[in-house]
């Protein structure tokens, strides 16, 4: 049975209440009702497919306080910008696995945090053991928003994150609980080109160029702006399922009329991230001063769910799945 719209994808897991792309998190989600699951995912120095929100994890483990891993502290560029931490590229898998997960947020989200160290890292093979046993649990097929990380910066240090990915998916599922999505496409047009089934989305920031497009073509780089105009969503309509932007594209006067002219050519349109915090919010709905207090989330959800958008992502799965009842309910 085809899931209602738009799905309701947990953003690595429901990371507004537990660490980010955690056991605990990935399985809290499922229990209030995503329809999807996304994880960011990078890789280990030895090939295994780890779910970190970067590769760079001092902000998400535990890392920097253990000090056999001191001396793996490093300054890389990674897509133009320079970070200085630990990165998973530098870790066998064994090693990583005796890492703790932490909140990234933790002055925010306060409550989450006081579940740092409890868990360890997971690899994306773990993450699907976890879609199947939920989807037994629950009677739902739940998806896999796979989002493939610096792909480029991963293959110019001899890591193929396309061929990597497509082996786990495919030996996963044929297609139907899959979407790929990445803010390059040149990767997506790898991971179909191995033969991986389901749904191709590409990301789309609200400014800058792909990293594979600043890569090829340096200053030229073909900027995401124009890759939402008529034309460049039809060449875009060539290669991919759909787009994921960037909410405040969709919070702007025409982003209705961005939805429907992507609709006009068979593209699906997602959005990214749906949250209720005031530090998250438009100014307009945010109340009371304090950055981590909820403000009119319902407000604002349902603006954006009011442009008719395919998928959603949320680290509140069940504030994603109450929106679109009631919208549902409104109409």
């Amino acid at each position: 049975m085809r899931p209602p719209r738009p799905l309701v994808i947990g953003h690595r897991g429901a990371s507004g209440y537990r660490p980010e792309h955690t056991r605990s998190a990935y399985e809290l989600a499922i229990s209030l009702g995503v329809d999807a699951i996304e994880p960011d995912i990078v890789a280990t120095g030895d090939g295994v497919l780890v779910l970190r929100h970067e590769n760079e994890i001092s902000g998400t483990t535990d890392v920097a306080t253990r000090p056999e891993f001191a001396d793996r502290r490093a300054t890389k560029r990674i897509d133009g910008v320079s970070l200085t931490g630990w990165f998973t590229e530098d870790f066998t898998w064994a090693e990583l696995s005796t890492l703790r997960a932490t909140e990234r947020l933790p002055a925010l989200r306060q409550a989450s945090a006081t579940f740092d160290g409890t868990e360890g890292i997971l690899r994306l093979r773990d993450l699907l053991e976890i879609l199947d046993a939920g989807a037994e649990r629950t009677g739902r097929a739940i998806s896999v928003v796979a989002e493939v990380k610096h792909p480029t910066y991963f293959a110019s240090i001899g890591i193929p994150l396309d061929e990597l990915v497509a082996s786990e998916l495919t030996a996963w599922d044929d297609g139907d609980r899959i979407i790929v999505e990445c803010f390059e496409q040149t990767v997506l047009d790898e991971i179909r080109g191995r033969g991986v089934g389901g749904r191709y989305i590409y990301l789309v920031e609200a400014r800058g160029s792909a990293p594979d497009q600043v890569a090829r073509f340096g200053a030229k780089a073909l900027p995401y702006s124009a890759q939402l105009t008529d034309a460049g969503l039809a060449r875009l309509a060539k290669h991919v399922d759909g787009v994921s932007v960037d909410k405040a594209l969709l919070l702007r006067p025409d982003g209705a009329g961005l939805v429907g002219r992507a609709h006009a050519i068979g593209l699906e349109v997602y959005t990214w991230t749906l949250r209720p915090e005031n530090r998250f919010l438009a100014p307009d709905r945010r109340v009371g001063k304090r950055a981590g207090d909820w403000g009119d989330w319902r407000a604002e959800f349902a603006t954006i769910l009011d442009t008719g958008v395919d998928g959603i992502f949320v680290d509140h799965p069940d504030l994603g799945v109450a929106a679109r009842s009631e919208v549902a309910g409104a109409t």
